[in-house]
């Protein structure tokens, strides 16, 4: 998903992840969702946003697109699907890296709001479009929802101190 910058900002300040077991002690088997922000809260001496802000600075002068890559689930919830091949992976940052994604069509996520390629090369459309995947489009969407919510909330920590167009560039919810 490509980015604009105060996404970058956005996403860089929520620092989103999740804990996989095997990696650490204590895990069951179904991956935690976690937030550290800037990819590593505890080291942070000053207010997120200030480290964003220098993101920012950098995509701009370097003309730098800003691309969120998932590595994590597709096919459906933990148990259903499974997580992203790592060819997939590699095919989407490479696209990525080589401008194989600078010409192709776009479409805006429903609730992120980012921009999703509708196509990359060697990557199937249903990792590009991961409610296809899902054989219930209604538990899709609720999953997708809780994860906006889970932003929603974990973004509550950093509004202080943080500009508007960054907090706008976070997920909306669904609608009830």
């Amino acid at each position: 998903m490509r980015l604009n910058p105060e996404q970058a900002q956005y996403h860089f300040i929520s620092g989103y992840t999740s804990k996989i077991a095997g990696t650490e002690i204590g895990l069951g088997i179904e991956p935690q969702i976690t937030f550290s922000a800037c990819f590593g809260g505890p080291f942070m001496v000053r207010h997120p946003y200030d480290y964003s802000q220098m993101l920012k600075e950098r995509m701009l002068k370097h003309k730098a697109n800003v691309w969120l890559v998932n590595t994590g689930w597709v096919g459906g919830r933990f148990g259903v699907g499974k997580r992203i091949s790592i060819r997939h992976t590699r095919n989407l940052l490479n696209a990525a890296l080589d401008g194989k994604l600078d010409n192709v069509k776009y479409r805006k996520d429903r609730l992120f709001g980012f921009e999703v390629p509708l196509s990359c090369p060697d990557v199937p459309e249903d990792v590009l479009e991961p409610s296809n995947s899902w054989g219930n489009k209604d538990e899709y969407w609720k999953k997708y929802d809780a994860l906006a919510a889970r932003f929603v909330e974990n973004f509550k920590l950093f509004a202080d101190g943080t500009a508007e167009e960054v907090k706008k560039a976070g997920p909306v919810r669904l609608k009830a």
